[in-house]
């Protein structure tokens, strides 16, 4: 166990401008992964009907979700372009420009006519869609992250750094919310024909709210700071390949496990519950709504006490808790009980928010400030290619096959192994070192650092 240092004592000037982060962090990401949670809730419920229609249920859930998985292999494109963006030009102008990305195509989708009426052109369409979805959320990560955690005190990164992570089940919890709001308003036949495109269409508005608040915020002090310093890389993706490559590595197979028992829990017992289990969509989705709905409070509870005793520690008891969760919720919920459901997604939710809080933090602590932004985006990014874009694929693919929750249950075994191998190839935290720019950021203008 870490022993609790003292904490450094921000300047009046970060303070005033900590909670406009914490709130530009968490309200920018909840947006944006409201449009991806939308999209990958509807590779579910509606796409496999409406772009890839199939005799057989789960042939055309596969194909949906390919294009699901395509908005995770787009992302290291965002991660390349905006990661390194991030460190040359500052945190605060990537978001803008993902943010507004994010919108322009998440509203495009919703405009997209189904298979019936243009033919293979609507699933060509919504690729293409889903590929500039990916590769925003790719970028947006990194510099979410930092916009909060570098505002506040390096000793108290991850609860500070877990605004970010509160984004995507606050963004789940809007995205299902409003879905299970149609499928309840709605016919089963108007919300696959119109109804599910209201959810696409209403990002417009939840995307102007997020830029109001971003564009009224200033850059990062530790930015600042580094410009001041001139301690800005030139080339830093090749910087953090040939400088950092163990931590890099550390920092890719740490994701791998949160991601796929996240996309467990939340995409793949969509179809689980409602083509296996016979479930109402509705149950399954309000189920969903009630675990991510707890992760409002777990995840920055975990960012917290990852800061009080090793947060490594913490990140593996978890990962383990959430391979034997998996173990017990398939047996648990094949009774067809509602309330076992709940239960069962609510617990499985838990575990992921022990990973999950504290894993921004672990991420950028495995990198030196300058290359930060940079070396973040690409391991966030990378990972969610061999994570979450395949997970629900594999899932449903196994499932199909071997007609069985057991394979799917020694894939997770596979990823959480990889995952532990991640925590222990990776560093503690080193605070001394953001104490030093916070040294030299004092020495600025007033002016320079307010956030107002």
């Amino acid at each position: 166990m870490l022993a609790d240092p003292p904490a450094h004592t921000a300047s009046p000037a970060h303070r005033s401008g900590l909670a406009k982060a914490f709130t530009a962090s968490l309200t920018g990401t909840a947006l944006e992964w409201y449009d991806f949670a939308v999209y990958s809730a509807a590779s579910a419920l509606v796409f496999p009907q409406v772009f890839f229609p199939s005799s057989d249920p789960l042939t055309g859930t596969i194909l949906a979700f390919s294009t699901y998985a395509v908005g995770y292999l787009a992302r290291p494109v965002g991660g390349f372009v905006f990661g390194r963006l991030g460190d040359i030009l500052g945190r605060k102008q990537l978001l803008v420009i993902t943010l507004l990305l994010i919108g322009v195509t998440t509203f495009a989708i919703g405009l997209v006519p189904g298979y019936s009426t243009i033919g293979i052109a609507a699933p060509i369409a919504l690729v293409v869609l889903r590929f500039a979805q990916g590769v925003a959320v790719g970028g947006e990560w990194g510099g979410a992250v930092l916009l909060s955690s570098e505002y506040g005190d390096p000793r108290r990164r991850g609860f500070w750094a877990s605004a970010a992570q509160i984004g995507p089940p606050a963004g789940n919890l809007l995205a299902n919310g409003a879905l299970a709001l149609l499928t309840a308003a709605l016919s089963k036949s108007q919300f696959e024909s119109w109804g599910w495109r209201l959810a696409f269409l209403a990002s417009a508005l939840l995307v102007g709210f997020g830029l109001w608040i971003r564009l009224r915020l200033e850059d990062t002090p530790i930015f600042k700071a580094m410009q001041e310093s001139g301690d800005r890389p030139d080339a830093p993706i090749s910087e953090v390949v040939r400088t950092h490559p163990r931590r890099l590595l550390a920092a890719i197979l740490s994701r791998l496990a949160p991601d796929v028992i996240y996309s467990l829990f939340t995409v793949f017992t969509i179809t689980y519950g409602t083509k296996i289990l016979h479930f109402e969509r509705s149950t399954v989705l309000i189920a969903i709504l009630i675990g991510s709905g707890c992760q409002l409070l777990t995840i920055p509870l975990a960012g917290a006490v990852s800061d009080r005793i090793n947060r490594r520690l913490l990140y593996a008891i978890a990962a383990v808790g959430g391979l034997v969760w998996t173990v017990v919720f398939f047996p648990l919920i094949d009774g067809g009980s509602r309330l076992l459901l709940i239960i069962g997604i609510v617990v499985g939710l838990t575990f992921h928010s022990f990973m999950y809080g504290p894993q921004a933090a672990f991420i950028t602590e495995q990198f030196t400030i300058h290359l930060r932004s940079t070396g973040s985006s690409l391991a966030y990014t990378i990972a969610g290619v061999f994570g979450g874009a395949l997970a629900p694929l594999i899932f449903t693919t196994l499932l199909s096959r071997f007609d069985s929750w057991v394979p799917l249950a020694v894939y997770i075994l596979v990823v959480t192994a990889a995952t532990l191998l991640g925590i222990v190839l990776g560093r503690d935290p080193d605070p001394d070192e953001d104490e030093q720019y916070a040294e030299l950021t004092e020495k600025l203008t007033p002016a320079a650092v307010s956030a107002t």
